[in-house]
This record gives C-alpha cells, sequence and structure tokens, in this order.
C-alpha cells in the first residue's frame, strides 16, 4: 500500500473513532438527563412531603396549644378534687393534659425554666440580644443550620411565644421577649451574648 494509501486508512480509523466516542457521550447525556428528570421528580415529592409535614406540625402545636389553655381553664378546687365539695375561696384549677408539651401562657412569676428546650433557648437568646432578631440569627444562636426549613419551623415557634404573651413582634420577622420576660432572663444568667449575638445598647435593629 502507498504512503497516500495508508494516511488515508489512518484518517479513516480516526474517523470511526472519534464517531463512536461521540456516540457514547451522546448516550451518557441522555442517561444524565434522565437521571437528572427523576432527581428534580424526587425533590418535588419530598418538597410536597415537607410542606405536609410543616403544615401538619402547625395544626397540631395550634390544637395543643388549645389544650393547654383548656387545662388552665377553673373547674374544680384542688382541695374539693375527688371529694365533689367546692371549697370557698379556694382557687379552682383543672387537671393538666398528661403528656403534652406546649408554651404556656405568660403570667407574672412564670420563668423561662417552665418552656419546652426549645423555646426556652430562643427566649434566652432573645432576651441576651436585647433587641429584635429574626428567625434565622435565633436558629444559628441555636446551633441550628441557617436552612429555610429550620427558619420556619423556628419562626413558628417565635410566632406561638408572641401568641403566649413571651415576646412581641416589633416588625415583619422581628422577634424579640416582652420587658417583664427580659428583667426575668437577666436576673437568671450572667447578662453576657450568646454564639456571637453581641447585646444591644439600646438602639433598634437595622432591619
Amino acid at each position: 500500500m502507498s504512503a497516500d494509501g495508508e494516511a488515508v486508512a489512518t484518517v479513516g480509523s480516526l474517523l470511526e473513532e472519534l464517531a463512536r466516542r461521540e456516540a457514547v457521550a451522546r448516550q451518557r447525556i441522555a442517561e444524565i438527563r434522565e437521571q437528572i428528570a427523576a432527581l428534580e421528580s424526587r425533590l418535588e415529592d419530598e418538597h410536597d412531603r415537607l410542606s405536609r409535614l410543616v403544615i401538619t406540625r402547625e395544626t397540631v402545636e395550634e390544637i395543643l396549644g388549645d389544650a393547654a389553655e383548656l387545662a388552665g381553664e377553673p373547674m374544680e378546687t384542688a382541695e374539693g378534687a375527688g371529694r365533689g365539695i367546692d371549697a370557698v375561696g379556694a382557687v379552682p384549677v383543672r387537671p393538666p393534659v398528661l403528656g403534652v408539651v406546649t408554651v404556656p401562657p405568660w403570667r407574672p412569676g412564670m420563668k423561662a425554666a417552665m418552656l419546652p428546650r426549645a423555646y426556652r433557648d430562643a427566649v434566652e437568646i432573645m432576651a441576651d440580644a436585647g433587641r429584635a432578631l429574626r428567625a434565622g440569627q435565633v436558629a444559628v444562636a441555636m446551633g441550628l443550620a441557617d436552612e429555610a426549613a429550620k427558619r420556619e419551623g423556628l419562626r413558628s415557634n417565635l410566632k406561638r411565644l408572641v401568641e403566649r404573651g413571651w415576646a412581641r413582634e416589633e416588625g415583619p420577622g422581628l422577634f424579640m421577649v416582652t420587658e417583664p420576660v427580659a428583667r426575668e432572663v437577666s436576673g437568671q444568667g450572667d447578662g453576657g451574648s450568646r454564639d456571637g449575638i453581641a447585646p444591644s445598647s439600646g438602639s433598634s435593629p437595622g432591619g
């Protein structure tokens, strides 16, 4: 075979190899696209599942909160319980709902230690800061990841504290404890800051 013939054969083999590799690359791209489509479908399903879980949790918290309020309504006196006799002048009480962990409505003399752990931590963090904080800031101070799901869950907790009189909402998404709660917490601790959130010098939050 002449030199020209050998060169043509070599080029032909090279083109065949390139065509083969191109076909393999196209096949891999098609397979990856199928995997991406499947993952996107799974991601959408997980988003739907998360939304349902958040709605369910918030609904249960609302129901339990109402149950806690009912548990605090007067029904019978402690001394008369079990005897069917109401003691004159005694404080009427109702048996508590066992197994329910909720946020009790704030009343004078109540301490943050009475709150469930997650709520107590949020109250102490806001009290230490001395200023309004966003849910993301409280989450980071609590050692939680600054993720949308974490922020939404914590924002629900903060709103529950507002509903129960432990905190107030200074503006959209800005939460701080009430003055009586702040005084109670400051009397327990050393007034230090938590996880990089410096106590306020009295200035209003910047947003």
